[in-house]
């Protein structure tokens, strides 16, 4: 291999591995350096930019000849112009303006995507040094299907983390929080089905009485017309609890879908206008999130005839609803909002929502 295509497959390599550290440990100037900048559009035209030239990369990489200066050339556009850029639109996405959430997940995808530029960067290298061995040796080749299938896996691995990134980047804050605010509410709903399927009835199959057979039942039938009277009371007490439980839980899970389609859907930068919008939209989304937690454990209790614990979780998952519901209980901007505007449907439904779970909350304060 030539020691100029060497020197510049090393540097991108070692570049690479720089980028990943300031990306784990971002600069705190960086906070001040976004706050004029326009980080999104720089982070698609990157991403983009990185997948068009990944795409570049690997035809020359398959399709000989083996071209040291090609090769060379869109590595150096890599290192001097796309990573820079790349990096720095990521850096940009403080947690101040977009939230932790979004943040987070941005530096998880450019990371992805400079972890997976350094495995194709590496089998490009391998690559190289085997057409310079033939050459030497002077038995070139046109590569062997396992070698273009191996830099073809490592294109395709860069390029979806490419689009992972350019998607997130179009799509903007408000979208992001709206797919997270879905998953929860899709774990809200699964839970409550469970709840609906689970039958306390079926909860004694007789499965120790069968392996005891009639002498480990000892013979007494008083015991055992005790036994089917505690049975009876204990399967009526579940029945009980988890009617009470579902009769909860239903309007919880209606907080989600009002909050997206009159909070979230069609609000724009609103959320984003003003720091106290950002923080009121990191502050939405931690309550939500924490609510199919809470729900699972409170489930998980009922299953078990744990009353109380049920009942602790249930009231940890009425905190969070209200909350949530509370924080976007006025329109983003509200102090912008006319006096002599319509009343907000929303707001008219969080009120009404707030005696309704006052009202099913009863049955988890006697617990």
């Amino acid at each position: 291999m030539s020691n100029q295509l060497s020197t510049i497959l090393g540097t991108t390599l070692i570049l690479i591995g720089q980028f990943q550290t300031a990306l784990t440990t971002p600069p705190a100037a960086a906070t001040e350096a976004a706050k004029d900048a326009e980080a999104l559009p720089l982070l698609t035209a990157s991403s983009s930019a990185l997948k068009a030239h990944v795409t570049k990369l690997s035809l020359l990489a398959i399709t000989p000849p083996f071209t040291h200066s090609a090769v060379s050339t869109v590595l150096r556009e890599l290192n001097e112009s796309i990573l820079p850029s790349l990096v720095t639109a990521s850096l940009l996405v403080t947690p101040a303006q977009y939230t932790k959430a979004f943040h987070t997940e941005v530096l998880i995808l450019v990371k992805t995507a400079l972890t997976e530029l350094s495995g194709l960067v590496r089998e490009v290298k391998v690559v190289g040094e085997k057409k310079d061995q033939e050459k030497d040796t002077g038995k070139e080749s046109g590569g062997t299907k396992s070698e273009k299938d191996a830099v073809m896996l490592a294109t395709g691995r860069v390029w979806d983390a490419c689009d992972a990134t350019t998607d997130i980047a179009n799509k903007g804050v408000v979208e992001f929080v709206i797919r997270r605010v879905e998953q929860w509410r899709d774990l809200v709903r699964d839970a409550v089905e469970e709840i609906e399927d689970w039958d306390p009835e079926e909860e004694d199959d007789g499965f120790f009485d069968d392996i005891l057979g009639d002498e480990g039942k000892g013979g007494d039938d008083d015991e055992d017309d005790d036994e089917d009277d505690d049975d009876e009371e204990e399967t009526a007490a579940l029945q009980e609890h988890k009617k009470s439980t579902l009769r909860f839980l239903k309007p919880i899970a209606q907080v989600y879908p009002a909050i997206i389609n009159n909070r979230l859907k069609n609000a724009g930068s609103a959320p984003l206008a003003s720091s106290s919008g950002v923080k009121k939209l990191e502050s939405l989304m931690l309550n939500l999130q924490a609510i199919p937690d809470d729900v699972d454990e409170a489930a998980g209790a009922l299953y078990e005839a744990n009353f109380e614990t049920s009942a602790q979780y249930l009231r940890k998952t009425r905190k969070s609803a209200t909350q949530a519901v509370g924080l976007v209980a006025s329109p983003w901007g509200a102090a912008d909002v006319k006096d002599d505007a319509p009343a907000d449907k929303f707001a008219t439904w969080s009120n009404t929502w707030l005696k309704v779970i006052d009202e099913v909350s009863k049955s988890i304060e006697t617990n």
